[in-house]
């Protein structure tokens, strides 16, 4: 299904209460033996070669309401098919030590890409109509609708290939991207870390970076430097293989570049992109080099190890913050700027949308899944009680929100690119931030507070834009043949190094922690849109600071996401006087973080 259903949060920002919520997702269905499972599939199934008999080859003949008709089954169709791959990749992701959730989850896959076979022909035959003859069927009222899913649609016709050639990709992913994908996620949930003495998940270790004992944070830090060099050799074997698969596609399609075919998905264009990745590179210095200057000082040190990059500040005792605490700070918060988008997020909580709990066997992480429209979105993240985790709730619940403004979409138009995905996750985490701000009159809270707002969002923009780079280089160092486990940990080191500034030591297991970035692994240079997302928001909220017209900034927040994927971030910034076009815009952005250092740094 299209992964932009599916939002991971970026590495770096995930987080003990008792009564931890895990989901319930008899929504979707009972369990996996639910007799609803079955019965979906083999409807889709009938359905599908009925559907395929009945308009292959017919498509270019069709009139408009015709053509709507037709459009309107195949949207129908496939939510069936997405309910249960949702119900499956949820369960997956919730337990992936159980090997019936693995069976499950790769039958389900298999099921439905061979149903899928039966529709390819759909989308391939209608951008073969010719364009004005498009343009003719389109002032149907009914195939209006779909106008802009016929424009994205058309985005990718200079790389379509054959039906036979596009059956052949689409039923081969299960043993191929799909299958890696699998092995990664498996093997990662499986990871057990001993940190003294004590037994850990890799979500678990990987939470031990932020502990205030800087001998601990050393000892999970070498925990996992250990665990990645004994799987060295299948992570590298794994990334070389998807980065080629990848060069094979993307030659196949006549993409001009690694990063070409994400970006035509994100419905963005390449020189946006660059404007972006120059302007947050050029900023390194100003940002990350200056700010972790600056915590290298305050925790007594010269320099500073990997392990102390999450560390928290001298007087941040960082207390241990309850699940219902969690809650009611996000729900406070939202509620703040629109009772209307607290009630949207409320359910969450109420239905058991939500899955908190840390167990072993659990994806790492945190990510939004909107399902389908006719369900409802469900959340995943690991709350471990730190203030991040409270941060992180709140980015997810923002996903959850949009994810169920923009429904009424439908199923074909609800999905929104990656890059505007973050909008609404970020803009939530910085409701909360400010909630959390103006409540508190400690001068020495507010500091750490604000001091965790920029290392949050470093991790969001800078860090990420790093894992941009080191993606591109391993791609573009792929094509020229296969890379040894050695040379990838040195474009690691390289981008770590110019990133995030000379106050840092590496220590040599560091060149390991590419491995376990789910991102590389699920969706090549998917990172870069949470930089996006944090600079867009950050001018949004720029915007909303300053008007005087607060609930009609409210009004057209709302709008945007409503609008889901039927309107490019041109049309959705414009109605707020903004253009991510213009080289300026990732600028200011940029400078609402660099204005939080200064008033750090006085």
């Amino acid at each position: 299904m299209n992964e932009a259903r599916l939002v991971r949060h970026p590495e770096g920002l995930s987080g003990g209460a008792a009564a931890l919520p895990d989901w319930n997702l008899n929504d979707l269905y009972a369990g996996p033996e639910d007799a609803r499972i079955k019965a979906d599939l083999t409807a889709a199934q009938e359905s599908a070669q009925a559907f395929a008999a009945h308009y292959q080859g017919q498509l270019a003949a069709m009139s408009g309401a015709e053509l709507a008709g037709a459009l309107t089954e195949y949207e129908k169709l496939h939510e069936t098919m997405g309910r249960a791959s949702s119900y499956a990749q949820l369960l997956f992701a919730a337990d992936s030590d159980n090997p019936a959730n693995g069976k499950f989850y790769q039958t389900i896959s298999e099921r439905v890409t061979a149903i899928s076979t039966h529709t390819l022909f759909f989308t391939l035959e209608l951008n073969r109509i010719g364009e004005p003859e498009l343009t003719e069927k389109l002032q149907a009222p009914a195939l209006a609708r779909y106008a802009s899913w016929f424009r994205d649609l058309r985005v990718f016709l200079p790389h379509q290939l054959s039906d036979e050639v596009e059956t052949l990709l689409m039923e081969k992913d299960v043993t191929g991207h799909a299958a890696w994908s699998r092995l990664f996620d498996e093997t990662t949930a499986a990871m057990r870390l001993t940190v003294r003495g004590e037994e850990l998940t890799l979500s678990a270790a990987l939470n031990k970076l932020s502990d205030s004992d800087r001998s601990l944070r050393e000892a999970a830090g070498k925990a996992v430097g250990e665990a990645m060099a004994r799987q060295e050799k299948m992570f590298s074997l794994l990334t070389n293989t998807l980065a080629k698969d990848k060069e094979i596609d993307d030659n196949w399609r006549h993409y001009p570049a690694p990063t070409s075919f994400r970006n035509r998905s994100n419905m963005v264009e390449d020189e946006v992109v660059d404007a972006l990745v120059t302007a947050v590179k050029a900023s390194y210095a100003r940002l990350a080099h200056r700010y972790y200057g600056m915590k290298a000082k305050w925790l007594g040190l010269e320099k500073l190890e990997y392990w102390d990059r999450n560390a928290p500040l001298p007087g941040d005792d960082d207390r241990a913050i309850s699940w219902l605490e969690a809650k009611e700070t996000v729900l406070g918060a939202y509620g703040a700027f629109s009772p209307e988008l607290a009630a949207t997020i409320q359910p969450f909580f109420e239905k058991n949308w939500i899955d908190a709990a840390p167990r072993p066997g659990k994806s790492g992480g945190a990510f939004a899944h909107s399902t389908v429209p006719s369900v409802h979105p469900y959340v995943l993240m690991n709350f471990h009680g730190r203030t991040r985790d409270v941060m992180t709730l709140a980015h997810e619940l923002g996903h959850g929100a949009h994810q169920v403004l923009a429904a009424k979409q439908g199923y074909l138009m609800a999905g929104t690119p990656l890059t505007l995905a973050e909008t609404a996750s970020v803009f939530g985490e910085m409701l909360t931030f400010r909630s959390l701000l103006e409540a508190e009159t400690d001068p020495q809270r507010r500091r750490i507070m604000l001091a965790g707002k920029v290392e949050d969002m470093l991790n969001t923009v800078v860090r990420q834009i790093a894992f941009y780079q080191f993606e591109k280089q391993v791609h573009e160092e792929r094509r020229q043949g296969e890379l040894l486990p050695e040379r990838i940990g040195e474009i690691w080191l390289e981008v770590q190094t110019e990133s995030l500034g000379p106050v840092f030591n590496f220590a040599e297991e560091y060149r390991l922690f590419w491995a376990y970035v789910p991102h590389f692994i699920h969706s090549p240079f998917y990172v870069y849109a949470y930089a996006f997302g944090d600079c867009l928001v950050n001018a949004l909220y720029a915007v909303y600071q300053e008007s005087a017209d607060k609930p009609g900034f409210v009004a057209k927040y709302k709008d945007m996401l409503s609008a889901g994927g039927t309107k490019r971030h041109k049309e959705l910034l414009a109605p707020f006087g903004l253009d991510a076009a213009d080289p300026q815009f990732w600028n200011k952005g940029l400078d609402v973080i660099s204005g939080f250092i200064d008033e750090l740094a006085a």
